[in-house]
């Protein structure tokens, strides 16, 4: 994704969003005449079905596979952080890459399980954004250079991409960003992220408050570059280049899906060949999966991030392959199908 990824300018961003491709029918229509002839009644499997044709449809093929699976988890530090948002000091994000880079992390036991390859781009974390009640988190060409990262991080034959991130106070971020594009209060997208108590609660809240009152836009990426995050600019050029080669998603936690939202607010079907892994407990993750019409895979009230609820839910992806490739058919099997 190397040419793509060269982003000079948000106005590219808008024009590869423009011409993001659509599921492949072909695909498509070979897994819908496959999943009624396999040796069930018809839906039994549930969203195991839905997954497979959802697979293929955005693979471009049939059967679907999950051979080449990566896991990219970007790390940043933000501005936000000084000012009490967070039950972690800011040096915790440069602590657990660490951890991540030394196999020590939740996330290196659930690649390991699933067969997932992990990867970590850890951005500029000697340079934390700019505190955003005072101004953008980012220029535009910060914002661009992350965006262009995470687009690049996305390497070409992938089966799937798992996405996650590492950042102490995102959750602010994520907090600000949905309020920037969706309204009602700022307590209504904040939650206690790494575990605040009732006061840093409360100033979360007036923190998210003021920084969308400070960038206001009505440009999703400035929004993005105005309350953001490296990171989470990271993570949305990763999901529109993995649209771009036809590459599934699946999508973490609040702060990662916050991040593909800002995708979603330039086109309606931008985060159409993503899923969601798991309902975080922050309880803004419910109500923006609600106004981008997802419905995640797991709910195991887990709050880590860093891919731990995407990368969970492959295994239910895997279990969705192995039935609809794997299965015998009525005819195959000998198996009497239903009477009309």
């Amino acid at each position: 994704m190397k040419d793509a990824a060269n982003i000079d300018c948000l106005a590219h961003i808008h024009t590869l969003v423009a011409a993001m491709p659509g599921p492949d029918e072909a695909a498509s229509a070979l897994a819908r005449q496959r999943e009624p002839q396999l040796t069930k009644p018809a839906g039994s499997l549930g969203r195991l079905e839905e997954i497979s044709l959802h697979l293929a449809a955005w693979q471009g093929r049939h059967p679907p596979r999950l051979d080449n699976l990566r896991a990219r988890v970007f790390a940043g530090n933000h501005g936000v952080a000084a000012l009490g948002v967070s039950a972690f000091p800011a040096e915790v994000t440069v602590q657990m890459v660490l951890n991540f880079q030394h196999g020590g992390a939740a996330i290196n036991q659930l690649c390991k399980t699933f067969g997932i390859e992990l990867g970590v781009e850890a951005i500029e974390l000697d340079r934390p954004t700019a505190d955003f009640t005072g101004g953008p988190a980012m220029s535009e060409a910060e914002c661009l250079s992350a965006f262009s990262r995470g687009m690049a991080a996305v390497e070409p034959g992938l089966d799937l991409l798992v996405l996650g991130e590492m950042g102490i106070g995102n959750t602010t971020s994520a907090a600000a960003i949905c309020h920037a594009l969706y309204g009602g209060h700022p307590a209504n997208w904040t939650g206690r992220g790494t575990g605040v108590d009732d006061g840093r609660l409360a100033a979360k809240i007036e923190v998210v408050g003021k920084g969308v009152a400070t960038n206001r836009s009505d440009d999703p990426l400035k929004v993005l570059a105005g309350v953001g995050g490296r990171e989470l600019a990271a993570i949305a050029g990763a999901v529109l280049a993995a649209r771009l080669q036809r590459v599934p998603v699946v999508l973490d936690g609040y702060v990662c899906t916050a991040a593909a939202a800002v995708l979603h607010a330039i086109r309606a079907d931008a985060l159409d060949h993503c899923l969601v892994g798991h309902a975080s407990v922050e309880p803004g993750h419910r109500r923006l999966l609600d106004c981008l019409g997802k419905r995640p895979l797991l709910e195991m009230d887990m709050r880590l991030g860093e891919a731990s609820g995407a990368a969970l839910a492959v295994g239910l992806l895997k279990a969705a392959v192995a039935c609809h490739n794997g299965m015998a058919t009525f005819a195959e099997a000998g198996v009497s199908d239903r009477e009309d």
